[in-house]
């Protein structure tokens, strides 16, 4: 199904979450183009990670906006059984219904990032959020890959493309490890070996 999307650009979503206290960090591939310092494609939405914690922090942000949980190419209501069931929750206008931005509700115990695809992953949010040179929050590259991973769509498959050649060794050897435990035999590890 196709859903109508009008996404904030990083830079708007910062301004509209500058009073939230709880660690977030823009992801999917926005947060490699933050950390390449360049669009290098289209996006047809925007994500942020927050940890599910700090969720009701953000809603009340963003009290003038509609919440939906969104999973399974469905929407539900934001206070229903789909809630716990789903970590996606989408932020649209009220007045037009289009949608502004994805929040994934990640886990987490206090001041540490859990990975949603294997609990033993686990990083302080201090290691996995850095900032553009206008502090706009973002994923460091190595989680954002491992979640591309997933589904290798042809989208995925560009931003590995892209961001390979300039991850350093320390972070092409935590992704390469990462991949290995979520995905094995994936086919980007030969790559990144190189």
């Amino acid at each position: 199904m196709e859903w109508d999307w009008d996404p904030w650009p990083p830079e708007e979503v910062a301004w509209r979450l500058a009073g939230v206290r709880s660690p977030w960090y823009v992801a999917g591939g926005w947060a490699l183009d933050l950390w390449l310092g360049a669009e290098t494609r289209p996006h047809e939405d925007t994500e942020i990670g927050v940890p599910a914690g700090g969720f009701p922090e953000f809603r009340t942000a963003l009290s003038a906006y509609d919440f939906q949980v969104a999973g399974d190419g469905e929407l539900w209501p934001a206070d229903g059984p789909a809630f716990e069931a789903h970590h996606q929750t989408w932020v649209s206008d009220p007045a037009t219904g289009r949608f502004h931005l994805d929040i994934f509700r990640e886990p987490h115990e206090g001041d540490v990032w859990i990975c949603r695809r294997d609990a033993s992953i686990r990083r302080p949010y201090r290691e996995i959020i850095h900032r553009t040179a206008d502090g706009v929050p973002y994923l460091v590259p190595e989680l954002a890959l491992l979640f591309k991973a997933k589904a290798t769509r042809p989208k995925d498959e560009a931003d590995f493309t892209t961001a390979l050649p300039h991850l350093d060794p320390a972070r092409r050897a935590w992704l390469y490890a990462a991949i290995t435990r979520v995905h094995p035999g994936h086919p980007w590890l030969a790559r990144i070996e190189l």
